[in-house]
């Protein structure tokens, strides 16, 4: 289901195939995410949506999916003041998601699907803005699973849809169905609800996790994260994104 491990000729092989190919792009960041969760749990629930999607559509007919390697690196400067972020300038993700999606236009694969789960808003413009690039250099429609637009969001949790999204008890659930080793269960269970809502903070010019109140990195309520949320989300997300692969293809 990787891209990166096949041959050349069997990449050759794509463009003849009665299957049409699609190939998921997992975006995200490397950035804290409380003191419990991993820094790279953006990327990691992208991986893991796009490795559930490509084996419920193994068999398929008509789509053969293949998972591009992670761009994990991403636009985060709301978590600057912690240690582990690590930022890249929005002209950077916008060149690096445009020359993948073009290199791969121009060898016949023009079908790539972006799939982020990385919310902050300079980072989700430039997304949207590579897009429009793409389609006007190359001619071709590229996909992205935009979760935060309106109609996506109302398939989520309620959590998420509060905005309260970040290592809170939406995200800690995904990475406890994916890598639960990868979450300190001992410190999550300890943390209080930080009722934040980002969007609302963001659109009042607070511009940083400490000027929203999230002192350790989280809003939410992590300590009520389950795996078995987590792998309900997951089949959530997992039919979304389904469902944009058969539109784009």
């Amino acid at each position: 289901m990787h891209f990166a491990e096949l041959s050349s000729p069997q990449v050759a092989a794509l463009r003849e195939s009665s299957r049409v190919p699609v190939l998921l792009l997992p975006v995200g960041a490397v950035e804290p995410h409380g003191p419990h969760a991993p820094l790279g749990t953006d990327p990691l629930i992208s991986l893991g949506m796009c490795e559930r999607t490509a084996a419920r559509l193994a068999d398929d007919p008509d789509v053969r999916v293949l998972i591009l390697p992670p761009l994990s690196y991403g636009v985060t400067r709301y978590a600057a003041a912690f240690a582990g972020a690590v930022h890249i300038g929005a002209e950077t993700l916008h060149a690096l998601v445009v020359d993948v999606c073009t290199a791969l236009a121009d060898q016949g694969l023009p079908r790539v699907l972006l799939v982020n789960n990385h919310f902050e808003p300079d980072h989700v413009a430039t997304l949207r803005r590579a897009v429009r690039t793409v389609e006007s250099l190359s001619g071709h429609r590229i996909g992205h699973l935009d979760l935060v637009r309106r109609a996506n969001a109302l398939r989520l949790t309620e959590e998420f849809r509060s905005g309260e999204c970040h290592a809170g008890r939406y995200e800690t659930s995904l990475v406890l169905a994916e890598r639960p080793d990868l979450v300190d269960t001992g410190r999550m269970r300890s943390l209080p609800r930080v009722p934040v809502n980002m969007p609302a903070a963001m659109a009042e010019g607070r511009d940083d996790f400490l000027a929203m109140g999230m002192e350790q990195a989280y809003c939410g309520s992590p300590a009520e994260a389950t795996g078995a949320e987590g792998e309900a989300t997951f089949d959530t997300l997992t039919t979304m994104l389904v469902e944009a692969i058969r539109d784009l293809a």
